[in-house]
């Protein structure tokens, strides 16, 4: 017998692996940070012995989700400028709320309980982009949640930096800091292509590329953007990163609502990613983005909730229900974006757009432990009778019971054990009331 730290049994398996396996009475073996084996719970218990046991008799094991792109420490701004316009809500509420009071405090404990949000909702891994992300991946490692992260970048003073040259020296601090963690990623994040000059721009992907780390943008979010960039570049915006170089397999860009069919083939042609945030998108107004199209040209898209500000929760499971209905009702044909694509978005190709392919999104020997396990034993969930379906269109953030990454278990029966819940949203709710002050709220 094989010693393992931890073994779950005894539950439906959904391995999201290159064979679609699916194995009912499954377990998984865990050593340490990795999986070591996944097959029927007779044949884990025959060859390993474990220190710990998890039973998910009446549940679903599988990847822990993918959240491609948020703000975290946006919690501490849920709800504060609703039904807007996305150009208005950005200038005359967001920047002015966030040069008024985003400061490391806000940064920490917004992110920290953003970490609280998504691993009750069953995600394992985030993509951040926002100000003073130092404290972001001070909050994911203390939460112990898997990252990829980056400093915003503008051409314009945030409340970390006055320069853009403070702001990629930030960026860089990031990149030798954590660079041998093993939850803690960093990236390079202009915010877009309307806020950042040319000069910026391509000092951001040197920096990238210096590096080797991935690099990303808003992009194309709604037609008054793609109007506003076509005037201010003279041409195509696709053509303009194609020009300054920024298209390639380590570039991802966020929304690309207004992306059209040249665009999209640039986009496939170049190796580049796409992050689907569709219910940010259904509330500021944007538009539909073209991911059936996306898709049908080779494009690896993940799945993303954006902020709190904007959406407002962090829920995977319901970002992921609302992506396929949302594709199903603009396009008038039920066929596509199905359950199965939109999990893998959710998961396998959530890391590929990552670059984390070889550690997460998938459950297999050699892979990270990050795994989630749902309760199936209730009403909205009986009869079940296809997996995938279930997950998408019936399966609640709430239903997600354990949360396990890294082989670490960080919440069981629904208890976080890495985050003081409690003291997390004392803390949120404090700073709330000095945001409301600032702006001369309530």
């Amino acid at each position: 017998m094989i010693e393992v730290d931890i073994i779950i049994s005894n539950g439906l398996v959904l391995t999201i692996d290159e064979n679609e396996t699916v194995i009912e009475n499954g377990a998984i073996a865990i050593d340490g940070e990795n999986i070591i084996a996944v097959g029927k719970s007779e044949e884990i218990k025959a060859r390993y012995i474990s220190r710990k046991s998890i039973d998910a008799t009446n549940h679903m094991i599988m990847p822990g989700l993918i959240n491609s792109h948020t703000h975290a420490a946006m919690t501490c701004f849920r709800g504060i400028a609703d039904d807007i316009e996305l150009m208005d809500w950005l200038n005359d509420y967001i920047f002015p709320a966030e040069a008024k009071n985003v400061n490391v405090e806000l940064a920490f404990w917004g992110s920290l309980l953003a970490c609280a949000e998504m691993i009750k909702s069953g995600t394992t891994t985030f993509c951040d982009m926002y100000i003073f992300e130092d404290e972001t991946a001070k909050a994911a490692k203390e939460a112990g949640m898997r990252c990829l992260l980056g400093e915003v970048l503008f051409d314009f003073p945030s409340p970390n930096f006055k320069t853009p040259a403070e702001g990629l020296e930030y960026t860089r601090m990031l990149i030798e800091k954590w660079a041998d963690d093993p939850l803690v990623n960093i990236m390079v994040e202009p915010h877009s292509l309307y806020t950042c000059s040319s000069s910026l721009l391509i000092d951001a992907k040197s920096l990238a590329d210096q590096y080797k780390v991935p690099i990303a943008t808003h992009f194309l979010e709604n037609k008054g953007e793609a109007k506003q960039l076509r005037k201010k570049l003279g041409k195509r915006a696709t053509n303009f990163l194609k020009d300054i170089n920024y298209l390639d397999e380590r570039f991802f860009a966020f929304h690309c609502v207004c992306m059209d069919e040249e665009d999209i083939k640039i986009f496939a042609d170049s190796g580049c990613k796409v992050v689907h945030n569709p219910e940010s998108n259904m509330k500021l107004a944007s538009g539909v983005a073209p991911i059936s199209s996306m898709l049908d040209h080779g494009i690896v898209v993940g799945l993303g909730t954006d902020g709190c500000a904007s959406n407002n929760n962090l829920d995977m499971l319901q970002e992921m229900d609302t992506a396929a209905k949302l594709e199903k009702v603009e396009r008038l044909d039920p066929t596509v974006m199905s359950a199965h694509t939109v999990t893998h978005m959710a998961t396998c190709n959530g890391a590929r757009v990552l670059g984390m392919e070889n550690l997460a999104g998938s459950l297999k020997a050699g892979m990270k432990a990050d795994i989630i396990a749902i309760d199936l034993n209730k009403p909205h969930l009986t009869p079940m009778y296809n997996s995938y379906s279930h997950l998408v269109y019936a399966v609640n953030g709430s239903d997600v019971t354990t949360v396990i990454i890294n082989g670490k278990i960080v919440m069981k029966d629904r208890r976080l054990l890495t985050i003081n819940e409690a003291e997390v949203m004392k803390r949120v709710k404090e700073i709330a009331l000095g945001i409301k002050k600032s702006l001369g709220i309530g």
